[in-house]
């Protein structure tokens, strides 16, 4: 069982890897083409056209190789056999953070080869979701005293849960039942 898990996960990675490679060529050659074929005018892309594919380049690339480092599968060169299938790259956290700049990242590239350069404004959300994280998981419990969690804990005081057997053995105990008095000199 578990070693079909391994092959499920190393099938995964094996395919987001190779998504991977393919996503930091063809957002790029995407958006040439687009700039040939409907904005001639763009051509050649001005410096801070080039400084912001740059700036946004770098850490797509560092986010993309990263990713294909900790998500490549190793195999037996002689058998193919499963060797290590590499960490889950479908995993939530910071791997789906991961995956979520490279997206927006190749959105960018693409739509600013077909819209133009304000495009690169939907690069925004990027920033603004981490500030939003950093005020709900530090900044708001540590300064402000709110709790991280979604529901307040003090909102709804919580009654003590008791099973069955526990009610009917209390119950037992309010009518002076002396099996139960015997249980409690045990103690």
């Amino acid at each position: 069982m578990a070693n079909a898990a391994a092959k499920r996960i190393a099938t995964q990675n094996e395919a987001a890897v190779k998504t991977l490679k393919l996503g930091m060529l063809l957002p790029t050659l995407i958006s040439i083409l687009c700039r040939v074929l409907f904005r001639r005018d763009s051509l050649p892309p001005s410096r801070a056209s080039l400084a912001i594919y740059v700036a946004t380049f770098c850490p797509a690339f560092f986010l993309s190789n990263y990713l294909i480092k900790i998500g490549t599968t190793r195999r037996d060169p002689t058998t193919g056999s499963l060797i290590s299938y590499g960490e889950d790259l479908n995993q939530a956290g910071v791997t789906e953070w991961c995956f979520d700049i490279l997206y927006v990242t190749w959105t960018c590239q693409i739509g600013s080869g077909v819209f133009g350069e304000w495009f690169w404004w939907l690069y925004m959300v990027i920033p603004i979701y981490a500030v939003f994280k950093l005020w709900v998981s530090v900044i708001s419990p540590i300064f402000l005293g709110r709790s991280s969690s979604r529901a307040p804990d003090t909102a709804i005081p919580e009654k003590e849960t008791t099973s069955k057997r526990q009610e009917k053995l209390r119950k037992r105990n309010e009518r002076g039942d002396p099996r139960i008095k015997m249980q409690h000199g045990r103690k």
